[in-house]
């Protein structure tokens, strides 16, 4: 059961070994797959580099998703290495901080649109990129959390575009179904990342989601790990187009 080996998956947005992406990346290899991995930048390198190296990683290559060329040099990469793809994992997004902390009404129309594009329209991008490279199927994943769907606070303009990215995750799904390609978005609950570090009152938010949820314990990047491997394999092959809540029932309450 769940078996990947032989499977080729892209994992992009591993920051540090707190990253979900990064807890996907370690259970896909775990299970058999060839991992590639991308950085941002020249910074975020001497952070990645070494946890592509412990994963095996036969592609560790820069992407930031707003440069067309990077993007355009990746697939063409993989391509040549491995001449398919089987899984791409998407755990990127972005706002600026004085979008992020304001009011979502006043929301400058470019940090809206850059949210977007990072956020949404990467994920599009990527999984336009991917579908050629699955001819016979595969699997296009990216990560949402609760406040795409309720209200959460100090979540701010970064719900709205979690919603878009969901929506299009729907969308995806019924597009490409009929080519065996799945679409999900993992709606994990509040996990210590880099990214969450942003969001004001975060502990609060911590504790509260431990209380709340009805195993009372935050999920965990290898709860997120563990819940893609499963989407990845042949045995979800008729699964898609869900918004998958990974977070100990916090959703539900």
């Amino acid at each position: 059961m769940f078996d990947l080996t032989g499977q080729k998956a892209l994992v992009v947005g591993v920051a540090n070994d707190q990253s979900i992406a990064y807890g996907c990346a370690k259970a896909f290899r775990a299970q058999g797959a060839d991992i590639a991995v991308t950085y941002l930048n020249e910074k975020a390198e001497p952070f990645v580099r070494p946890l592509a190296e412990q994963l095996g990683a036969e592609i560790c290559a820069p992407l930031d998703v707003r440069n067309q060329s990077q993007l355009d040099a990746l697939f063409v990469d993989i391509a040549e290495k491995w001449g398919k793809l089987d899984t791409l994992l998407h755990s990127i997004a972005f706002s600026k901080k004085e979008d992020l902390h304001g009011r979502v009404v006043d929301c400058s129309a470019d940090g809206f649109g850059l949210a977007m594009d990072v956020s949404v329209h990467s994920f599009l991008r990527l999984v336009r990129k991917a579908e050629p490279l699955m001819p016979q199927g595969g699997t296009c994943m990216t990560v949402s959390f609760l406040g795409a769907q309720r209200v959460v606070e100090n979540y701010g303009v970064m719900g709205p575009v979690k919603a878009a990215l969901e929506a299009a995750t729907r969308y995806a799904a019924a597009e490409l179904g009929s080519k065996g390609i799945s679409v999900h978005a993992l709606s994990p609950g509040p996990l210590k990342t880099r990214a969450a570090s942003g969001i004001a009152e975060f502990d609060e938010l911590l504790y509260d989601a431990a209380e709340r949820a009805p195993t009372h314990h935050l999920a965990t990047i290898e709860d997120v790990g563990a819940y893609a491997a499963f989407l990845a394999s042949r045995e979800a092959f008729n699964v898609t187009g869900g918004i998958h809540p990974i977070d100990g029932g916090y959703s539900i309450v």
